[in-house]
């Protein structure tokens, strides 16, 4: 497929990674956002193809990894009502609440739907004046603009059965926060391609600047990702410290402003907990008071409390760079796919179901599990 296949062709893989062998003069520790890049690079072998002076740690960039506890709870809990249609996208519904997850609600009774936009859900309230429909918007940047599109849509409608249980976060301040600890390791970042397709990378410049760190977006294949690397890296060697673009085909420094427009006149940013990380401020988004009636938690409020973590799961380490999957004493062992722990396990982006599926052996070296580019 063109622009596509040009971007695993193992030969030029071969070749960036060979660079970036002859580069690289001291260890650097780089972080990949994206849960969409960590399963690309683990899949793709990629790990393997790096020199030993790089060391690659992964980072928030799963929203459904740190979608709060609390909050599967009270989706779990709307859904388990009768008048409620929940619909949430797949990957949602195996995500471990404190008891059970959305799969369990819907064994037990309750209406779960997968759909896969929101427009789906607001079509069901359409034609269900009756029902009570529920659309669990989770996502960064880049599903914000299509759920607020759908609340903006149902009010120009006045659709009344019709509401979103928000649990959007945003990268630039997850960074800041890996950034500002005392345990930070990271000395460079690629930035999520999907999520500046929308957002731009202009807001990367002050954090590049403030913390002297590089920020390179970066797209999803192992050539992007190898090129993003290089491009760090070669930064990183000078001293430099910018906000550089190898997503160039899809990434413009504004952004999708038409895209951003409709996100600020539905949402307003807000403090935001991370599961695993805890709250970081200005790091979601909530429905603006004009907008406020399809708020979930307003329409059907609760007075549910704080929930435990499993004490075993080191998710919250996991998230920031901190420990590997692997590094954890429950890793395919207590937790797996079909009986998770912790988000991770479980999510579509999620660095220990990464992994779990394509990488579990990769500390004992010879026994790393090697597909696509890496493995022709």
């Amino acid at each position: 497929m063109k622009f596509l296949d040009e971007y695993r062709d193992p030969e030029a893989v071969r070749r960036m990674a060979g660079g970036i062998r002859r580069m690289v003069t001291r260890p650097w520790t780089v972080m990949e956002v994206c849960g969409g890049q960590t399963h690309s690079i683990v899949r793709n072998g990629l790990l393997e193809l790096l020199p030993p002076e790089i060391t690659l740690v992964h980072g928030p960039g799963c929203p459904v990894c740190v979608t709060p506890l609390e909050l599967i709870d009270r989706a779990i809990a709307l859904a388990l009502r009768p008048e409620v249609v929940f619909c949430s996208f797949g990957d949602m519904l195996r995500v471990p609440g404190s008891a059970r997850s959305l799969l369990g609600a819907k064994a037990a009774g309750a209406d779960v739907r997968v759909v896969y936009s929101p427009l789906d859900a607001l079509n069901l309230a359409r034609r269900n004046p009756d029902r009570q429909i529920v659309f669990f918007a989770v996502g960064f940047e880049t599903t914000a603009p299509g759920n607020a599109m759908a609340v903006w849509q149902a009010d120009r409608e006045g659709i009344g059965n019709f509401s979103v249980l928000v649990a959007h976060v945003l990268v630039p301040p997850a960074m800041e926060a890996i950034l500002s600890s005392p345990h930070c390791r990271v000395q460079g970042f690629l930035a999520a391609g999907h999520v500046c397709t929308i957002m731009g990378w202009r807001e990367y410049e002050p954090i590049a600047e403030r913390y002297r760190v590089p920020i390179v977006v970066t797209g999803f294949e192992p050539l992007d990702l190898l090129e993003g690397i290089s491009m760090a890296v070669a930064q990183l060697e000078s001293g430099r410290a910018a906000v550089e673009n190898q997503y160039a085909r899809a990434v413009q420094r504004s952004g999708n402003t038409l895209a951003q427009a409709r996100v600020a006149e539905v949402f307003e940013v807000c403090p935001r907990k991370w599961r695993g990380i805890g709250e970081i401020s200005r790091s979601g988004l909530r429905l603006r008071d004009p907008f406020r009636r399809f708020d979930a938690e307003v329409r059907f409020p609760s007075d549910a409390g704080p929930v435990e973590e499993s004490p075993e799961c080191i998710a919250g380490l996991v998230l920031q760079g901190l420990k590997r999957p692997w590094e954890c004493t429950a890793f395919a062992a207590r937790c797996t796919p079909e009986s998770p722990l912790g988000a991770p396990m479980v999510s579509a982006e999620g660095a220990c179901a990464a992994y779990y599926r394509y990488g579990r052996h990769f500390p004992h070296g010879s026994e790393l599990h090697l597909s696509g580019a890496a493995a022709k």
